[in-house]
Order: C-alpha cells, then structure tokens, then sequence
C-alpha cells in the first residue's frame, strides 16, 4: 500500500527510531511492502520507515533505473532491519543529495567514500557487504533517517540547498550534477 510521506518539518522525521527485535512478523513483512510501493510510487531510491510514520530501523534501497538519479547505476533491492555502517577509510566527497520528504529539493553533501554496512533480512538473516560511490551514499542516507537526522543536517553550506531545477548554475560552478 503507498502510505503518504511525512515532509521536512515533520516531528517524527526527528525521532530516533526503535530497533526491530521480532523478524518476519505481518506487522514487518506489511510494512517492507507499504515501503517498496510508496518509494516505487514516488520515484525513490530509498526509503526509510519513519518517513511514512513507522519509528522502526527498516530501509529499502535499490532500483533498475532512476529519472531522478539518471547517472547512477543500478542497485539490487535491498531490505535491511537495523542497519549500522562504518566508515572504511577517511576518504569523503561531495555529491547532490535529494530526499523523498524534501521533493524537488537538492543538497551538497559530504559522504564517505567506502563503507562497510550490516543488518539483517526481514526473516533476520544477516546480511554484510561494502559498498562505494552512490550506493555507499545511499545507505548513509538512510540510516540519518533512523536516527532523526536529515539531509539538510548534512549541509555544510547552505547555499548549496534548494530546488533542484534552480541549482543548475550552482552544479555546473561546483563541477557537480544530479548523480
């Protein structure tokens, strides 16, 4: 079921979520297919639990293509409960970051290049990989979400923030674009 998204501004975009400790349950396995429907429906790429409500560590990432994204490659979909990352290395960049709860919005935001992230699948299998570049990005994002920090925290100049289709003078000064 698309569930409707909680926009920046939100109280409960703000609230650390709560750590998932019964795996494959109805109330779970409902809420991974109301988060691939309504990230589907809108476009995403990812998409975390509290911003459709739920104060649950769940995520989904992965996609095919992204018109948003139009240069990034693909990622297999990935479902992960209580993911944690860490850093591998001290190598950071700088990309454009949107957020289903900030629509039409864009950020410059620094990321860690290289990450080694772990969770565990909706029956509580336990899942590790590493990962680089978007996909890396991409995991990071959404784990700020868990925890009550959003994308505009990530902002070390916030003349770097606003909507996308008003940035392309500012992308094309940084050497940046829309990954």
């Amino acid at each position: 079921m698309i569930r409707p998204l909680l926009r920046l501004g939100h109280c409960q975009l703000r609230q650390p979520a709560q750590t998932v400790t019964e795996f494959n349950t109805p109330e779970l396995n409902n809420l991974i297919i109301d988060l691939k429907d309504t990230m589907k429906a809108n476009g995403g790429v990812g998409i975390a639990a509290p911003q459709i409500g739920v104060q649950l560590c769940a995520i989904v990432i992965g996609f095919k293509s992204s018109d948003r994204y139009p240069h990034a490659k693909p990622i297999s979909e990935t479902v992960l409960i209580n993911p944690s990352y860490q850093a591998l290395g001290d190598e950071t960049y700088e990309d454009w970051e949107g957020c289903l709860s900030m629509k039409k919005l864009r950020g410059l935001v620094r990321r860690h290049v290289q990450i080694k992230y772990s969770g565990f699948t909706v029956t509580g299998e336990k899942i590790e990989e590493t990962v680089s570049g978007f996909h890396a990005k991409l995991i990071q994002h959404e784990v700020d979400h868990l925890n009550g920090t959003l994308l505009i925290e990530r902002i070390p100049d916030l003349k770097f923030f606003g909507f996308e289709d008003e940035m392309q003078a500012l992308m094309q000064q940084t050497g940046t674009r829309l990954s």
